[in-house]
């Protein structure tokens, strides 16, 4: 196949200015590179969804948007299951043990931890930051960062389905890309 072939837009000298929507690119006669991508789909794959009873009045919100969109992917009641916990800080501890019960395909990390008048925030958020960091690296199971770490009241909710979407949906949908990515690695 010729190179002009595989690409949308050749320019005048039959070089590529735009992919035609394979899942490789043609760089030359002989060097084809394989792209692969996730899907936004959850027929497939059991999520885990760690939500913190601390501030429910937002996590609830964020809770709704990922069950919403994991359902509105194709996720049935059974390929998802919730596991609240006290606070933000208490979401990784739940968090491993699910990515490691091989169980589940994706975890979903949801909190809402906004600034106070102490630097009690600071640690919160340096610690479930890494700690979901962590389960990433050291199970190779999905766990998304959900958790709104938000200097004011306001900020928490315009991100919990208001002005700025929702978080809990946005860390669904990676879910769902990153298990379907993970399927073909």
């Amino acid at each position: 196949m010729a190179s002009g072939d595989r690409w949308a837009n050749p320019d005048e000298s039959g070089h590529p200015t735009g992919f035609a929507g394979d899942n490789s690119y043609d760089i030359g006669a002989e060097i084809m590179i394989k792209e692969i991508k996730g899907s936004i789909s959850a027929s497939k794959g059991n999520y885990a969804i760690v939500v913190s009873r601390f501030n429910e009045f937002i996590t609830s919100k964020l809770l709704g948007g990922a069950v919403d969109c994991l359902q509105r992917h194709g996720a049935s009641d059974e390929q998802i299951t919730v596991v609240w916990v006290p606070g933000s800080i208490e979401i990784t501890t739940a968090a491993k043990k699910l990515a490691t019960s091989g169980k589940y395909d994706a975890v979903i990390c949801l909190g809402a931890v906004i600034r106070g008048q102490t630097s009690h925030f600071d640690y919160v958020c340096q610690q479930i930051s890494r700690g979901v960091g962590q389960i990433n690296f050291e199970t190779g199971v999905p766990a998304l960062f959900g958790v709104l770490t938000c200097e004011t009241i306001e900020q928490a909710i315009e991100r919990a389905g208001t002005k700025q979407g929702n978080a809990g949906a946005n860390a669904a949908v990676s879910a769902m890309e990153m298990v379907n990515l993970l399927e073909q690695i």
